[in-house]
């Protein structure tokens, strides 16, 4: 086992396998950081950490089953022509479950204005945000594993960037969380990605695949644009902070400056 990760072969399936991994991650953290963030404070860290928990622990039971995940790619209905295997299936529930959410998320950030209503005021259940975690971890973790054994043979390669990728995920999950909820553009920018990544998995459900390359370089673009986005507020921002200093600063050196003492002429 071993011997087949620290080959020189089995180390650079394992560096591949580890970043197509994270790669493949950052949408169930997106899903995950969006979907807690409407629990109340002190039960999103212990959503998040179980969210990401399940999806190892999902990802993993795939992986040891690796017999019926290549079952899952034979054909089972063929419904309208199109030849669909259990996967194609899952793709397409999941597929259809994000845009549903994400269309859903993006129209209460937009209702919600100054006063949100008494409805978006209330708290999320933890019970029904871990379900809905689950039923996403399944349709990630069903796309990465196979990706996997499409890229590695070895179940330790796979198992090892499986571990190693949900190890960077639990790191940068908690920083994702925080930055989605100080930047309301940023948020509303993630549940669009949310709503395209389900578009191509509609799309690779029904045989027609979204080029993954054209779709991170359209989500790379756009994070580029928002990253410029923000440093041109928070400069305006700074900008502003030094005009009212300055003015408050000129206000106090006038209330402060003793009053001038009266000329001869106003004592004549």
């Amino acid at each position: 086992m071993l011997e087949a990760i620290f080959s020189v072969e089995g180390l650079a399936a394992l560096t591949a396998l580890t970043a197509m991994e994270i790669l493949l991650g950052i949408d169930n953290i997106v899903f995950i950081s969006v979907l807690v963030s409407r629990l109340p404070p002190e039960q999103v860290p212990r959503a998040r950490k179980l969210g990401l928990a399940m999806a190892l622990a999902m990802r993993l039971a795939l992986l040891f089953a690796l017999t019926s995940m290549l079952k899952l790619t034979a054909p089972a209905i063929s419904p309208l022509g199109y030849a669909l295997s259990w996967r194609d299936i899952i793709l397409f529930v999941g597929g259809a479950f994000l845009v549903a959410k994400g269309a859903h998320e993006m129209h209460l950030e937009l209702e919600r204005g100054d006063a949100p209503s008494a409805e978006q005021r209330k708290p999320g259940s933890f019970v029904s945000a871990m379900m809905q975690v689950a039923v996403i971890d399944l349709v990630f973790s069903v796309d990465s594993m196979i990706t996997a054994i499409g890229m590695a043979r070895e179940v330790s390669i796979m198992a090892a960037a499986v571990i190693l990728s949900m190890v960077v995920m639990y790191f940068a999950a908690g920083p994702v969380s925080a930055f989605l909820h100080r930047h309301p553009t940023a948020k509303m920018l993630a549940l669009a990605f949310l709503v395209m990544i389900g578009v191509s998995l509609l799309a690779e459900s029904l045989h027609s695949p979204i080029d993954r390359r054209v779709l991170y370089g359209a989500m790379a673009f756009a994070v580029l644009v928002e990253v410029m986005n923000l440093r041109a507020s928070a400069r305006r921002r700074r900008a502003l902070l030094r005009r009212r200093q300055r003015r408050s600063g000129e206000g106090a050196t006038l209330l402060t400056t003793p009053p001038a003492p009266p000329s001869d002429n106003a004592r004549s």
